[in-house]
């Protein structure tokens, strides 16, 4: 790379490439675990931490990677990472995050059968005829029909993310491994001569004309088919981006900025599968305004055609509510009922008369 600016070219964007693949598969992969598992809602925070750490971490990955290992031309016309301090700054770093992007992928997959299966064996009514819950609501208070509504509906609408993570990380893992033994095999040519012993007889006998010695050195190298199969996967992340995650309206917004870059824009959260921020249900029955300075009127009265006749308004004017005498929903004691036999037109009773007398006798 200090001889060849092609080299240090290339080579940057080789190894930027699949630190970025990484890096944005890892925090794909985290996004979609905290809201299946964790009922999370990513929001703006989450947006720019993903901004800093999906750009920050692959541009001092490969700081680290030009400073302490550099770039030369390792297999034929592909400008690559040395072998001296690759793994340490590197390799290692590189599978680590892809491996704890499989591992949470396959986390939150685990949680998605726990869920289903959960789902299988609940049939209580309540959460037959439940609605979808919110994000506020506790995992503890979700029964396990409504956890699996809720875990369906976030895997249908984030099913293009977990697709191209699987693939990246696919990718990734097969060029890493291909890579880092293709190393490993000319660094053991290098340490052990006598490995490319017949090669090196071959090339002094066709005097210097490695064409002729392509069969000793196969034996030494990965075969051609493989390399260009990691190579032809590598450019079809790109493809798989586009078809997947592409959207129509992705080029209208660059269109705009291109156009207008200075132009007053909106303040609107651009994640496609992003929710707003989670509130409590207030709904009304009054139908509100977008616009903050929008006054919103009841409804008027309306009149009929035909003999004039208003239609009471139910929400402009507020009805007297009168209490039934004999209604006990309030905290009050019944009233004392009554009983006049005379006022009732009802006989008296023939112990009446008798009972006066005793009460007067001495």
């Amino acid at each position: 790379m200090k001889t060849s600016k092609f080299c240090g070219a290339s080579g940057s964007f080789l190894l930027l490439g699949g630190w970025a693949g990484v890096m944005w598969a890892f925090l794909r992969s985290v996004s979609l675990h905290l809201q299946i598992c964790w009922q999370v809602l990513v929001g703006r925070s989450f947006m720019i931490f993903a901004q800093a750490a999906g750009w920050g971490v692959p541009i001092l990955g490969i700081t680290l990677a030009l400073v302490f290992s550099g770039l030369s031309f390792r297999f034929g016309a592909t400008c690559h990472i040395n072998h001296e301090n690759s793994l340490a700054d590197f390799w290692i770093p590189l599978l680590l995050f892809a491996g704890l992007t499989v591992v949470i992928t396959f986390a939150t997959f685990g949680y998605c059968i726990k869920v289903y299966l959960a789902s299988l064996s609940d049939s209580s009514a309540s959460s037959e005829g439940s609605s979808l819950p919110t994000y506020s609501n506790s995992v503890k208070t979700l029964s396990p029909r409504q956890a699996y509504r809720r875990v369906r509906r976030v895997i249908s609408l984030q099913w293009r993310g977990i697709a191209i993570v699987l693939i990246i990380i696919a990718d990734v893992i097969f060029f890493s491994v291909i890579f880092v033994f293709q190393d490993n095999v000319v660094q053991s040519v290098t340490h052990d001569p006598k490995v490319g012993e017949d090669w090196v007889r071959c090339l002094i006998g066709a005097s210097g004309d490695k064409d002729k010695c392509l069969h000793e050195a196969s034996s030494l190298v990965i075969n051609e088919a493989t390399v260009t199969a990691v190579l032809l996967l590598l450019a079809l992340n790109g493809v798989w981006l586009l078809f997947l995650l592409g959207r129509w309206s992705m080029a209208k917004g660059w269109a705009e900025l291109i156009m207008q870059p200075f132009g007053r824009s909106k303040k609107e959260f651009v994640s496609v599968d992003a929710r707003t921020e989670d509130k409590k249900d207030t709904r009304s029955y009054e139908m509100l305004s977008r616009d903050p300075s929008a006054v919103v009127t009841s409804p008027s009265p309306v009149k009929s055609a035909n003999d004039g006749r208003r239609t009471p308004d139910y929400f402009g004017r507020t009805e007297r509510y009168h209490a039934p005498v004999r209604s006990f929903s309030s905290p009050r004691p019944p009233p004392v009922a009554s009983w006049d036999p005379e006022g009732t037109y009802a006989p008296s009773s023939p112990y009446k008369e008798s009972y006066e007398l005793s009460m007067n006798r001495t």
